[in-house]
């Protein structure tokens, strides 16, 4: 009753979990999209269900296991992110690309399952892929993983039958949720031979791509009628050499077979030697009432190496280890007809080592004794592997030295033990110079070598009680519990800077390295392992900005100025949610005509709170948030709606940020804007900065012809300050270029300033491009620009920018005389 009820708890549970995940999948997906975000599905609320998430990447058409909850890895036997498939067992990778494949295919969430076969169980789990779009261009599924409460003991199937083979299939589904394949779950001996292969390549193979008998399409076609309508199926299947008959049982998503060959039946004798005798498996048969072997097949004798006549001279204390006896003669009182040892057990071989185990027993009756029939599985490999698994899950496997994990670990008792003993506990991040030179000049396997350079001698360097570890990269971490004042923690940083610093001998080639480190010291600078590594980093920061090899304490204002900059983030988001930006013009004076020619677009964030706040400081956060893009489309689009309305002969130029390069729709954005607005291609202008030069130039080049195409004008901004600039003039035909106001500032007073204006105008006549000077607030400067022949101008001495409600204004102020506005 108590197994029913769990069982009935369990479903309701998992329907409701279902629909919970399905429900915010769908409420996620914004119009116009296909898929929700990744953010709106995976983050956030998802509570105790987090644990029972997988998150696979979609990477060259095969998706990898790259986050995992505890729920997870414990179906998955597997604690590690970012797993290789391969590295997965079969049945739960099958079941985890087959359900996240049909969901990339149905663009929606779909519900698969899996049946996964532990120590002779198979338990069904219900898999829920839930696929969704990253803001990085590639697809995250999202997989929800939990038991329905059905199990299929293969054991019974075993010992219940005694002259067949024995198959278990599980149904794979397809996209449209129909079965349309199988995959081999489990297999006995005599299935094996009956089939003509291997069970080590029937083992987890689908019958589409195989070529035994089980694979003919009019059985697989009656094999899948009981998926769909359950029940029990005879299937003959003749051949010139054997007649076989298929018993099959359809569970669900499962269907077991046994095979028997009918052209030669074989006595009950016969098909137990076949299960026993002749199975790989070591096995034993021992009598309940004494524990003396009755029979051992030739398996358990190799693998124990004691003779069949000694064996049967044995009883199971004797493989039993000495300090054992009494927990393994406690486990044999409450075995009942069946049993599966719930922990690894201890064995001992013929010349004295000992192994570990896992057992599975069924009460039989054998030449009339009441007797035990038990099959024995020796994990002892499979320990060793699991502690290897475990070092490696906590070191890192270039160096050796412990990785992230482990190094909070570490940190975590430091500062459990400083606590009780009121002891400094010093935490150091360190971080190479020059080392991408290495990488880039000698290649990655040099720099791989001089990273395990760096490991030993930062190892060598650290007390017993102290730890280093990797974090990533050519980035260290220190623990050190051994200082009484941040004086012997700065020497000590100073010389670990000269030990790393030395030459490295690389076959002949000296190899020189620096290094810079950030320091926190606890309780001062925090009391609890995140806050001293982000504080300790903050200051690493700071040494790398002060130009490296130096060594830097964490400060209290670092932390203030980290906290600014984490409000900012929140307040961008919430602004551009909440329509808290605006835009603002500058008139843009054509000194031919005299009159204003167009207006620059500027974002302008009024803040509920802090007022007006520089673009100077929002637009690189934004750019760091991956905001940049959503509001570069909005300030295009309100730009062109409102220049929409000036006088036709009126243009705007609205600045475009590299950021928005790189996500490669922006073309399209363009388009749109210009067609919603109604506003002519030739009105707008587009503004870059050489910036957008330095990073997939081919790509932005494409990018500047196909805007140039559409009839948009691009002009570049801040001419002259980059050291590249005139190679870019020959890169691209610009319509404009913009003297930077650096150089306008000191025209009057400087005559290098003078000349490089005089330089740059001179080119864009020669070059047929459109010169304008920024930043003009004298009349001096104005008529020195005018004389060396600058097309356009723009600055305080006519106008700072103005909301757009004013641009009427400023049109009918300026007239026909623009430049006597000042």
């Amino acid at each position: 009753m108590t197994a029913r009820h769990n069982r009935e708890t369990l479903t309701t549970q998992l329907s409701a979990d279902l629909a919970i995940l399905q429900r915010k999948w769908y409420a996620a997906v914004q119009p116009g999209q296909s898929l929700p975000s990744y953010e709106e599905v995976m983050l956030g609320s998802l509570g105790r269900l987090a644990d029972q998430m997988a998150l696979l990447q979609l990477t060259g058409g095969t998706p990898g296991v790259s986050r995992t909850g505890r729920y997870v890895q414990q179906w998955l036997g597997d604690d590690r992110w970012d797993i290789p498939l391969e590295a997965l067992s079969p049945d739960c990778a099958t079941a985890l690309v087959q359900t996240a494949m049909s969901a990339l295919q149905n663009q929606r969430p779909y519900l698969g399952t899996a049946h996964v076969v532990r120590d002779g169980i198979v338990q069904k789990y219900v898999l829920l892929a839930l696929p969704t779009a990253s803001r990085w261009g590639n697809t995250l599924i999202g997989v929800y993983i939990n038991e329905d409460g059905f199990r299929y003991n293969l054991l019974d199937a075993i010992f219940s039958s005694t002259d067949d083979g024995i198959v278990s299939l599980a149904a794979i589904r397809g996209s449209d949720e129909r079965p349309f394949d199988f995959q081999i779950v489990h297999l006995n001996d005599g299935a094996s031979e009956l089939l003509g292969e291997s069970p080590s390549a029937l083992q987890w193979s689908r019958l589409s791509a195989g070529k035994h008998l089980l694979c003919d399409p009019g059985v697989v076609a009656r094999l899948l009628a009981l998926v769909d309508n359950g029940g029990q199926d005879t299937i003959t299947i003749d051949t010139d050499d054997r007649n076989l008959s298929l018993g099959a049982n359809g569970f669900g998503d499962i269907v077991s077979l046994t095979i028997s060959d009918i052209t030669s039946l074989k006595k009950r004798e016969e098909s137990f030697r076949l299960l026993f005798d002749g199975n790989p498996m070591p096995m034993w048969v021992f009598d309940s009432a004494t524990t003396e072997f009755l029979s051992v097949n030739d398996a358990a004798v190799q693998h124990y190496g004691y003779d069949r006549e000694t064996f049967l001279r044995m009883t199971l204390r004797e493989i039993w280890p000495r300090e054992e006896w009494a927990a393994h003669s406690r486990a044999l009182l409450n075995i009942g007809d069946s049993y599966q040892s719930e922990g690894n057990w201890r064995h001992i071989k013929a010349d004295g080592s000992a192994i570990e185990v896992l057992t599975f027993g069924r009460r039989v009756v054998f030449d009339g004794r009441d007797g035990f029939l038990v099959a024995v599985v020796d994990i002892t490999e499979r320990r060793k592997a699991e502690a290897k698994i475990a070092h490696m899950a906590h070191h890192d496997g270039l160096t050796n030295l412990p990785n992230r994990a482990l190094y909070q670990e570490r940190l975590q008792q430091a500062l459990d033990q400083a606590r009780d003993g009121g002891a400094r506990v010093a935490v150091m991040c360190l971080d190479l110079d020059l080392f991408k030179n290495v990488n880039d000049s000698f290649g990655h396997p040099m720099g791989d070598r001089l990273l395990r350079c760096v490991a030993e001698r930062l190892r060598g360097a650290v007390g017993g009680g102290d730890l280093v570890a990797r974090l990533g990269g050519d980035e260290f971490a220190l623990v050190l519990s051994q200082f009484a004042s941040p004086n012997e923690a700065s020497d000590f940083a100073g010389r670990l800077i000269e030990i790393v610093s030395a030459p490295y001998d690389m076959d002949g080639l000296e190899v020189v390295i620096g290094a810079s480190i950030g320091i926190a010291m606890a309780p001062g600078d925090g009391d609890e392992c995140e806050a001293l590594l982000r504080n300790a980093d903050m200051a690493l920061y700071r040494a790398k900005a002060a130009g490296g090899g130096c060594h830097h304490f964490f400060e209290k204002e670092m932390d203030r100025q980290a906290q600014i900059r984490r409000d900012m983030e929140i307040d961008l988001r919430h602004a551009f949610a909440h329509g808290e930006f605006e835009l603002h013009y500058q008139p843009l004076i054509d000194l031919a005509q005299d009159r204003v020619g167009g207006f620059e677009t500027l974002l302008r964030w009024r803040h509920p709170e802090r007022g007006m706040i520089s673009p100077a400081d929002f637009i690189p956060v934004a750019e760091d948030i991956g905001l940049i893009v959503g509001l570069g489309e909005w300030v295009l689009r309100q730009a062109c709606m409102e220049a929409a309305g000036w006088p036709d002969d009126v243009k705007v130029a609205v600045n475009l940020s590299p950021v928005q390069f790189r996500s490669r729709n922006l073309v399209q954005v363009v388009i749109s804007a210009l067609a919603q607005s109604g506003l002519p291609p030739r009105r707008l202008e587009l503004e870059i900065t050489e910036s957008l030069f330095l990073a997939d130039s081919e790509a932005n080049l494409a990018t500047l012809h196909q805007l140039r195409a559409l009839g948009v004008r691009i002009s570049m901004d801040d001419f002259g300050t980059g050291y590249s600039s005139l190679s870019y003039l020959r890169s691209f035909p610009f319509d404009k270029i913009k003297i930077d106001r650096s150089f306008v500032r000191d025209v009057t007073e400087r005559p290098d300033c003078l000349a490089i204006v005089r330089a740059i105008a001179g080119l864009g006549r020669s070059l047929d491009i459109t010169t304008l000077a920024e930043g003009v607030e004298t009349i001096e400067q104005l008529d020195a620009l005018r004389a060396e022949g600058c097309h356009e101008v723009q600055g305080f001495l006519f106008s700072p920018a103005r909301p757009a409600a004013e641009i009427a204004g400023l049109l009918a102020r300026f007239g026909h005389a623009a430049s006597k506005a000042a």
